[in-house]
């Protein structure tokens, strides 16, 4: 089967993304956020054609518009380790990648990466700078429970899912910052470089607050 990656996001809606970000600089600014990430994630994604992307979302049946035109999934119930899982089972014989749309930088280079790495190992990370993972790819040869026990959102999300991949070869990709702090925003290269007139970025404020 082809080589599948599978964008994890929330539904674009006031006031339930980034909330710790919004805390700062206000629910709209945030949401401008969130929807100008996934956004050039997935045009990005979608003109590569090594590999297939399908949009996975929750809250399930949220009625948004899609920057482009894709497969989607609903995430269905349960913690995220629970719902990365069920988006693997729906491609069992397939090299599967679930990426997350909270990283600027990521791209559709480190997609190919993750699938260059698969060629050659049961598993392939994308570890984030607070200890967490941007990028999770596996093959058809995958542990039975490979988000078991992991305490999400916190600094032990990658070891604890490791642990669960004890054994196995694993191989790691580069390490990039996730966005949860206006501290965050102003420091990444990506929205810096490219808030400009027709990037999705041009209208995400980056240094005041922005009441809600």
């Amino acid at each position: 089967m082809r080589d599948t990656v599978v964008v994890f996001a929330r539904a674009p809606r006031l006031g339930a993304v980034k909330r710790r970000l919004a805390r700062e600089i206000g629910d709209r600014a945030a949401l401008r956020f969130h929807v100008a990430t996934l956004t050039r994630l997935l045009r990005a994604l979608s003109a590569d054609r090594r590999f297939r992307t399908v949009l996975a979302v929750t809250p399930d049946h949220a009625r948004f518009r899609q920057p482009v035109r894709l497969d989607r999934l609903a995430q269905g119930h349960g913690d995220l380790g629970r719902r990365m899982h069920r988006a693997f089972r729906q491609f069992p014989r397939a090299r599967v990648a679930i990426i997350g749309c909270d990283i600027p930088d990521a791209g559709p280079h480190d997609v190919h990466a993750a699938f260059r790495a698969l060629g050659r190992t049961s598993a392939t990370f994308g570890p984030a700078a607070d200890g967490g993972y941007w990028l999770v790819g596996m093959s058809p040869r995958r542990p039975a429970r490979p988000f078991a026990a992991v305490r999400w959102s916190t600094e032990h999300a990658l070891a604890d899912t490791l642990a669960n991949f004890a054994g196995r070869r694993i191989i790691m990709l580069r390490t990039l910052h996730d966005v949860d702090t206006a501290a965050d925003l102003r420091c990444s290269p990506v929205i810096r470089r490219t808030r400009h007139d027709g990037d999705p970025y041009r209208h995400v404020a980056v240094s005041t607050h922005d009441p809600a």
